[in-house]
């Protein structure tokens, strides 16, 4: 059972819950994607019960609600952002060239693809340039990867990303119901990259850049870390030259910031950090497995 539940997991977490939000959005309104968004969170957190990848990871290390109330005020921020989108549509002009007649699973493709190339490119950008990395530093911090951790941002870098993914989206007009879509499936995403689930993927890590192929990035050994920064799909790092793959098992002692292994770990520290005087040590060097040829 649980070899079957490991190779099923993921394909069926994404492609089950977007068929039901699929569903709910052209019968309900889009506001009941929170429900669906609660329940997956929930079963995110019994996968990695039942079948955990690394079982340390599972144990919390005083970040439970710190990790809670950047998700909580993450996802609302984005519900903020949705909501506001008839608002801006008014006063942001659009190219008006939105497939309206498209399928509505089209049309939340369409935006995804588009979406993960402006995600992926600012997460690229967040490692290269010292003022965006003194805000996604916060969410390199982790020590364990768990699913929820994977909503753990400063919000202002969760900010200048979403502009990133979304801003080509509104100027060709997304309609709000795939602007909802997109955000839950962003969410659903961000749960399997950094889920404790000991999920077998196959050639799909060619594809998806799911837990397997994310843990690799957020490695402590300095550069060697800068690999899979795709949100959805793994060809984004293949034209960028930064896919990365290992059979290395990463354990408790390989996350985080390896230059900074005292980085603030309270939620309100952790807002004010990027604004502060940073101090870098050196970071450890990367074992022979995790290092790049």
């Amino acid at each position: 059972m649980r070899p079957l539940f490991a190779w099923l997991y993921a394909p069926l977490f994404l492609f089950g819950f977007l068929a039901l939000a699929l569903w709910t959005t052209a019968h309900h309104p889009p506001f009941w994607l929170v429900a669906l968004l609660v329940l997956a969170i929930v079963l995110s957190f019994l996968a990695e019960a039942w079948l955990p990848y690394e079982p340390q990871w599972n144990r919390p290390r005083g970040d439970r609600l710190r990790d809670g109330l950047h998700a909580l005020f993450n996802e609302i921020l984005n519900l903020v952002g949705i909501a506001a989108i008839p608002l801006t549509a008014a006063w942001i002009p659009n190219a008006g060239v939105w497939p309206h007649h498209w399928p509505l699973p089209l049309q939340l493709l369409l935006a995804i693809l588009i979406a993960d190339f402006g995600v992926t490119l600012m997460h690229y950008l967040s490692h290269r340039l010292e003022p965006l990395w003194r805000l996604h530093a916060v969410h390199h911090s982790v020590q364990r990867m768990y699913g929820f951790n994977g909503l753990m941002k400063h919000p202002l870098h969760q900010g200048i990303e979403a502009l990133a993914g979304t801003t080509p989206l509104l100027l060709m007009g997304m309609p709000l119901p795939v602007a909802a879509l997109l955000a839950f499936a962003i969410a659903l995403q961000l749960l399997l990259q950094h889920s404790n689930v000991d999920m077998r993927i196959g050639p799909l890590r060619h594809l998806f850049a799911w837990a397997p192929v994310h843990r690799f990035h957020h490695m402590k050994y300095g550069r060697a870390g800068d690999v899979n920064f795709a949100l959805f799909f793994c060809f984004w790092d293949r034209l960028l030259g930064t896919a990365f793959h290992s059979e290395y098992a990463l354990g408790v002692n390989d996350l985080g910031i390896g230059s900074r292994p005292g980085y603030p770990r309270n939620y309100l520290a952790q807002l004010i950090e990027p604004f502060r005087r940073q101090t870098h040590g050196a970071s450890p060097e990367a074992p022979e497995g995790l290092r790049r040829i």
